[in-house]
Order: structure tokens, then C-alpha cells, then sequence
């Protein structure tokens, strides 16, 4: 039997990198994306009946080069990069299989020359991320809201304050300025990275936004096309 696993199709995001994602899908649920799929699996037979479910979940395929994925433990940016903890204890890409599980809103079904696309929002997801399974989401066996989070529960109000200034963040499209200032409500940084010097970029919708943190603010210093 071959067990090995297919790419049935990909994600597409405003995320071409992978500093700046929302840290869980669903934190921004007006987050934009869709899902093609490889032409092996764009027979509409493939997701018939999709569309009468609300969310569906994507296991998708980390970006992390093979001699970096296997490790016992890791270090997890929420509890300050200095707290070891076990891989299956946590999110993270290092694991032995580079498997990203994500749940989305499904927003609909679209036609194209190519096959029909999936519109997916709350996404977590960069940009051209390789897909191996979609599965629908089901309400009264995966939602269990009083299930304890461990450390993945913390903090889980703290937002920065943030400063774009009005000439910069018009730059955008007026359809994508909200959702800027919101990912860098998020805070994008490492959490154990307090440099207030220190000039960090994310890349999101076409452009890089060069910023610097200082007591709760983010202050938004430049905005420049991307290449």
C-alpha cells in the first residue's frame, strides 16, 4: 500500500513570509485567502457537499528544512523562548512530521479555468503553502470550549497599541488597512524580544511595514513596496 502522502492543493495568502501570521488561525477571522487544488483533484466530485459546512479543518505542510524538524523539545515564543517543552505539547514546526493543522471559515465555492477554488477566512496560513488534506468541521464533536489550554491560554487579551501614521497606512487598499493595523495589534515579535531599538518588518498585501515597539506601542516607521 503507498502511504505516501499527496499534495491535493495549495493555500494562497496576503502572507509571503511567515513573521507577521496570526499565531492561531480564527485570531483575525477577516483574513483572506483561498485554497486550489493540483489538477489530479479538481474534479468537483472531490468536494461535493462542502458548502454545507461552515468551517472546515486544513492540514497543510510546514515549511522546515528535514535536518530541523525532529526535536524532543522545544522552545515556545509564548512562555519567553526559555521554557523547554515537549513537541506534541505544542504547535510547533519542529516536530517529526511537518503537519499544520488549521480551522477555517469557509466563505464559499468559486469556479475558475482552473477548477474550482476554495474561499477560506481566519487564516493563518503563508502564501503558497502546500496542502494534504481538508476535512469539514464538525461542531458537536470538535468544539469543546471549556477544555483547558495549558500555557497555550495565556495572555490571550494583550494587544498592542498601535501607531500607523495616516500617510503610510494609506498606502494600502482601503480593504486591507484594517486588517494591517490589526496584525500588528497581535504583536508580531518573538515573545521574548523586548529591544525597543530593534526594527522588525512584516510582510503583508504587496508591501513590508517597518516598525519598532516601545512600552505597549507599536510605531509603524516606514511602508515600502515589496519585490
Amino acid at each position: 500500500m503507498d502511504r505516501t502522502l499527496k499534495i491535493i492543493g495549495t493555500v494562497h495568502t496576503d502572507f509571503p513570509e511567515k513573521f507577521g501570521i496570526p499565531r492561531q488561525s480564527g485570531l483575525i477571522p477577516e483574513l483572506k485567502g483561498y485554497i486550489s487544488f493540483e489538477k489530479e483533484y479538481r474534479n468537483p466530485d472531490f468536494i461535493r457537499g462542502i458548502e454545507d459546512f461552515e468551517y472546515i479543518w486544513v492540514l497543510w505542510e510546514f515549511d522546515v528544512p528535514r535536518k530541523e524538524r525532529v526535536s524532543a523539545t522545544v522552545l515556545p515564543p509564548r512562555l519567553g523562548g526559555k521554557t523547554h517543552m515537549g513537541v506534541f505539547a505544542t504547535r510547533s514546526p519542529f516536530r517529526p512530521n511537518p503537519i499544520g493543522l488549521s480551522s477555517v471559515r469557509l466563505d464559499g465555492v468559486k469556479e475558475t479555468e482552473k477548477g474550482p477554488i476554495l474561499l477560506i477566512s481566519g487564516v493563518d496560513i503563508r502564501d503558497n503553502t502546500k496542502v494534504y488534506d481538508i476535512k469539514p468541521y464538525l461542531n458537536y464533536a470538535d468544539a469543546h470550549p471549556d477544555a483547558k489550554s495549558g500555557f497555550g491560554g495565556e495572555n490571550l487579551d494583550y494587544r498592542l497599541e498601535v501607531d500607523f501614521p495616516e500617510e503610510l497606512l494609506n498606502v494600502y487598499p482601503e480593504d486591507k488597512r484594517a486588517l494591517a493595523i490589526e496584525i500588528l495589534k497581535q504583536d508580531p515579535r518573538p515573545a521574548y524580544q523586548e529591544d525597543p531599538d530593534r526594527r522588525y518588518g512584516v510582510s503583508f498585501a504587496g508591501f513590508d511595514i517597518h516598525f519598532k515597539v516601545s512600552e505597549g506601542i507599536l510605531r509603524v516607521i516606514r511602508v515600502v513596496p515589496l519585490n
